[in-house]
């Protein structure tokens, strides 16, 4: 007798425990929120979510939203619905695609919509405006739409492993930039426009195509970390000289410097090199 109920108790914490995981109605979700340095935040990563729950988009409140390494395919327009957020996090997912409707979320600061099967950027997100980070890295991007030049406030963008062969001319509206990530893509020159981004400190172009270096590029003298590894880069700009922020040859991928060892360099900037950074600048000025 005594077993007999055990196991109905253990049937019926399981039902309750059951029940307490699966997501079936607003009030249900919204126990999931919490409150975090005065924002409403909701994780659901890691949930094996293949869509979005409907009840999701009746929590009106919400500021910060992870949605995060799930199985999502599609995001539906009542996105839109969400219009108090302020960071959208979706990485690590298998979106092809984001909804129009994301372009009404006009109160958005960070979007991460990296590691999932982007084709394409849509047109309305140039309508969010507030945005400061925007991560779509390691995606199938070959270009973003002409609308994101009115991203006047970003200042981190990370394109890195797509497929890009010319930097989007958007990008060279991005005036506040501070940080610019376009490794691993299939890039064979830069722009003048490049002068163009002058508040730029991180610039990492390491394993594309890269042949020469464009004399604009010594403009950015604000940068403090500049990675041209991994191309197929034969000589420098004599002006390179400019960029004083640079303090050093740097090796590990995350120093701040100048990464530039691991291309084809001919003599006699290859040599030179060989006494270091300020060596090669003191050539450079006296050439």
């Amino acid at each position: 007798m005594g077993g007999a109920v055990c196991k109905e108790e253990e049937k019926e914490e399981k039902r309750s425990v059951g029940r307490e995981d699966s997501l079936t109605s607003a009030d249900r979700i919204r126990r999931f929120t919490v409150k975090q340095f005065g924002y409403n935040v909701l994780s659901l990563s890691r949930r094996g979510l293949k869509e979005v729950p409907d009840e999701l988009w009746e929590l009106l409140e919400l500021e910060k939203l992870n949605l995060s390494l799930n199985s999502l395919k599609v995001l539906p327009p009542q996105l839109a619905l969400l219009s108090n957020l302020v960071v959208l996090n979706l990485w690590g997912n298998q979106l092809s695609s984001l909804p129009a409707e994301i372009g009404q979320l006009r109160s958005l600061r960070v979007l991460f919509a990296y590691r999932n099967r982007l084709t394409e950027v849509p047109e309305e997100l140039g309508a969010c405006t507030q945005l400061e980070v925007l991560s779509l890295a390691n995606n199938q991007l070959s270009s973003l739409p002409a609308s994101l030049s009115s991203l006047t406030r970003l200042r981190k963008l990370n394109l890195s492993h797509n497929l890009i062969t010319h930097v989007p001319g958007c990008v060279y509206n991005m005036k506040a930039l501070v940080f610019l990530h376009l490794a691993c893509n299939h890039l064979e020159n830069l722009a003048e426009n490049i002068q163009a981004l002058v508040e730029l400190k991180i610039l990492i172009v390491e394993g594309n195509s890269l042949h020469s270096l464009p004399k604009a590029l010594c403009c950015l003298t604000r940068l403090e970390l500049l990675n041209l590894d991994f191309n197929n880069i034969k000589d420098v700009p004599q002006e390179m000289h400019q960029l004083s922020h640079l303090e050093k040859l740097a090796c590990h991928p995350l120093d701040k410097g100048l990464h530039i060892v691991h291309n084809p360099l001919l003599k006699p900037v290859k040599e030179v090199l060989e006494g270091g950074l300020t060596a090669l600048f003191n050539y450079l000025r006296a050439a």
